[in-house]
């Protein structure tokens, strides 16, 4: 029998908020939103708190629950992971952040062809003995037209990539997923953004970012209307920043909101 050293007692006093594991990169199947799971790689960061008396956790442990739970993520699955890392090392504290690629498969917007469009997507769940919290974040690409330069040109207007982040808590045993923000995402936009378009497509995304001229406001104020209407959110962050394509530098706006019935458990 080899000795367990992280299970021997630690004699300083010192309790720990967090112990574990962090940039590892893992393959995952993780659901989307009509029910098809997606391959992706993500970078993991996983931890326990620990008390004064403990010397250190079972780092293994991490590694071992991530793989059991790897082919089977979706909302409820990654409460279990938490809950299952927070068993398994004996803590009364667990969190887990999961980021990764996330591809929805788009149709072009006139002809209907088929690409797969990518969102960088995380994950993060807390599992303690007062419940577990999670959270869902997504940064989209838009397309933001300038209403100034619109409105002060002649011919044409400076249009840009911007990207679009929202952080979300979901209320009790809500459902809402990473399609459902994305979709608020891109909305608040002049345009979405897509993997492939054709002649008639390209037309289409012109003429209609160019009918539909936003500012870096605009667009934090968009996403702040439809999440604060929608029943399933209890709290939300939204950062927009564009790329300007005229200016030496970036526009952003962003705010955070929460529901005065917010009870922080899901």
């Amino acid at each position: 029998m080899l000795p367990d050293v992280q299970g021997l007692p630690d004699e300083r006093g010192v309790a720990l908020d967090e112990v574990g594991i962090e940039g590892l990169r893992y393959p995952l199947l993780i659901a989307d939103g009509q029910g098809v799971k997606r391959e992706t790689v993500a970078t993991v960061d996983m931890s326990v708190g620990i008390g004064a008396d403990v010397k250190g956790a079972h780092l293994s442990r991490f590694v071992e629950v991530l793989h059991a739970w790897r082919d089977q993520l979706d909302r409820a699955s990654a409460l279990s992971l938490a809950e299952d890392v927070r068993t398994r090392l004996g803590t009364d504290k667990a969190q887990v952040r999961l980021s990764f690629a996330y591809f929805l498969e788009r149709p072009a917007p006139v002809t209907g062809a088929l690409s797969f469009s990518e969102y960088q997507c995380s994950l993060s769940v807390t599992s303690s003995d007062y419940g577990t919290s999670l959270e869902l974040q997504v940064r989209v690409p838009v397309t933001s037209v300038c209403p100034c330069s619109k409105a002060i040109s002649d011919r044409g207007a400076h249009n840009q990539r911007g990207y679009v982040t929202v952080a979300a808590a979901p209320e009790h045993q809500s459902q809402i997923w990473f399609d459902d923000l994305i979709d608020v995402a891109e909305a608040s936009g002049s345009s979405p953004v897509y993997a492939l378009l054709k002649r008639p497509d390209e037309r289409h995304v012109t003429m209609t970012g160019y009918d539909n001229p936003v500012f870096v406001e605009d667009m934090a104020r968009h996403v702040a209307v439809a999440l604060r209407q929608d029943a399933r959110v209890a709290r939300f962050r939204v950062r927009v920043v564009n790329d300007e394509s005229i200016h030496n530098h970036a526009a952003y706006a962003q705010l955070g909101w929460t529901t005065t019935a917010a009870t922080g458990d899901v």
